[in-house]
């Protein structure tokens, strides 16, 4: 709801500060007095174009604060606010402010936050909507009739929308199976005989690495072969170097007792004939590991070659051949099982394109029973708005298939013809405004609570009527403001007096400056400002008489 409007600089406004409660609020005034710059204002904090021509002469900005309570968590205003990343807390105030500068150039903020003008615009239509010469086509765009009659019919959507989904996601596999085994089927010859190669190569994960190290290791060995052959000689035979030291030892050991100095020489040679024995067995175990095997190295080599030449012709790491020659023969199982496959998706996607069609009729049928409902509760209240000659019809039509979505197969459009034997046409294409807005309250009232803004703002909706019409422009405007607040700019008594809270907008001068200003009415000025609209500027004893009875009436 609207709480409060701040103005400043905005063309005879110099500075204006307004409150609004909730209800139906009627803003009354002369002609010329400023209530289309009061609506531009709003506008302008709205989102509406920025117009260099609102600042008041002389000044270099003019701005515009529109305050409203804290939307409701499933509000669509908190989602826009949420989606861009602007957070309020509970009770916090939802806070618009607009400036626009003397050269044309503009700024927008929510909450000191500041935003685009398209995201105000979003914003602002979720908030407010204004019908009338400042109209915002918000009721009148056919991408939101659809919405409005579901809601209206109590239309269960849930069920198509499931039912497109899991439409969509059969054919989306249908379509990815089928462009696979296409792929595939175009490719048999090279996949089979790639498989085949892969298989009878039979490459493993880390195969590489190990022929790499085995033939480094092999290669040393051929370099060292000759050098530890010659080492292992020095220290095998009769003559080698560790038979000499053994024989050296039992010799001394046995003339060790008659001289006992040898002892330690004793001792020594046998921790060399230990040290040179560990030594042996460390060349043998050398030798052994660096075996070189010719044909062995040969065969690590090729091996090795050809691992390489595949992974750079299927262009994929050498320990990825293993995964490609399964992938490949997945493809080639999916030619030869495809067909199969393909089938029974075809089945699937059939079953649930049906399953869509029948849900996606039920809701047609259930949408035209309440198009029948909202077109008879519109024309309910035509005749007393003075649009007796007018008719109004709810077309729900099938859409192409291609449009067909998570909302049904339907076109839904509210249509009117303004007189008899007119065709039918949209809503936006009436041309009177008084008009246009009286039959938006009609659609108003028949819709009561299904859906759209909060405030509602109605400009002059009883332009060209008088009497009973007003009356019962009036009566349908209380009705809304039970569960919408309503603003009205009116010239009408029977309108005004409706109204739970009163505004006149007024313009003085002291004569170098104009000024447009607004004073919230008490009773006794609300009823003398009813009688002016009676009998204009001279206020008779009648007139005052019968704003009285038009206030006791409401």
């Amino acid at each position: 709801m609207l709480t409060a409007l701040s103005i400043r600089n905005v063309v005879l406004i110099e500075a204006l500060d307004l409150d609004f409660g909730s209800g139906l609020g009627v803003l009354t005034g002369e002609t010329g007095a400023g209530k289309s710059i009061l609506l531009d204002s709003l506008g302008l904090a709205l989102g509406a174009r920025a117009d260099s021509g609102l600042v008041r002469n002389g000044e270099a900005q003019a701005s515009v604060t529109a305050t409203f309570d804290t939307p409701r968590a499933d509000h669509r205003a908190t989602d826009l606010l949420a989606d861009n990343g602007i957070d309020l807390e509970p009770g916090e105030p939802l806070i618009i402010r607009r400036m626009v500068k003397a050269d044309g150039g503009s700024r927008a903020f929510i909450n000191d936050q500041a935003c685009s003008a398209a995201l105000l615009r979003d914003l602002s239509s979720a908030l407010v909507e204004i019908h009338g010469q400042h109209d915002d086509r918000g009721l009148l765009n056919p991408r939101g009739h659809r919405a409005l009659l579901d809601s209206y019919g109590r239309c269960d959507t849930g069920a198509v929308s499931g039912a497109y989904q899991a439409w969509r996601a059969a054919a989306d596999r249908l379509a990815e199976n089928r462009a696979s085994v296409e792929t595939a089927a175009r490719d048999r010859d090279y996949l089979t005989h790639a498989v085949d190669e892969l298989t009878r190569f039979a490459p493993e994960p880390g195969e590489e690495a190990t022929l790499a190290e085995e033939r480094a290791t092999m290669q040393k060995g051929a370099r060292l072969s000759d050098d530890l052959s010659a080492v292992t000689q020095c220290f095998t035979g009769s003559d080698g170097g560790l038979a000499q030291l053994r024989q050296a030892a039992r010799r001394l050991d046995r003339i060790v007792s008659e001289y006992e100095p040898l002892a330690e020489v004793l001792a020594a040679l046998d921790r060399a004939v230990i040290e040179a024995s560990e030594a042996e067995d460390r060349l043998n175990e050398a030798a052994e590991a660096l075996s070189f095997d010719p044909a062995r190295l040969d065969a690590i080599e090729t091996r090795l070659f050809d691992l390489r030449g595949l992974a750079r012709k299927h262009q994929v790491q050498p320990d990825d051949l293993a995964a490609l020659r399964n992938d490949m023969a997945a493809k080639l199982a999916a030619i030869e099982g495809g067909e199969e496959h393909l089938a029974a998706l075809q089945a699937e996607t059939r079953a649930k394109a049906a399953a869509y069609r029948e849900a996606a009729q039920a809701l047609s049928a259930e949408r035209q029973m309440a198009a029948g409902k909202l077109d008879a509760a519109v024309a309910a209240e035509l005749a007393p708005l003075k649009l007796d000659a007018a008719r109004f019809r709810t077309v729900v039509a099938p859409q192409e298939e291609g449009q067909w979505g998570v909302h049904g197969m339907d076109r839904v459009e509210f249509e009117i013809s303004t007189n008899p034997g007119a065709p039918f046409a949209p809503l936006v294409k009436i041309a009177s405004g008084g008009e246009l807005s009286r039959f938006i309250l009609a659609l108003k009232v028949a819709l009561a609570e299904q859906g759209g803004a909060d405030t509602l703002i109605f400009d002059e909706i009883d332009r060209g009527v008088g009497g009973a019409v007003a009356s019962a422009i009036g009566d349908r405007l209380a009705r809304l403001s039970k569960t919408n607040q309503i603003l009205v700019v009116t010239h009408s008594p029977q309108v005004a007096a409706r109204g739970a809270g009163h505004m006149l907008i007024a313009k003085s001068s002291d004569g170098t400056v104009t000024r447009t200003g607004v004073h919230a009415l008490s009773d006794g000025e609300r009823r003398e400002e009813i009688a002016r609209m009676l009998s204009g500027a001279e206020i008779t004893a009648e007139a005052r008489a019968q704003a009285e009875r038009l206030l006791e009436k409401v």
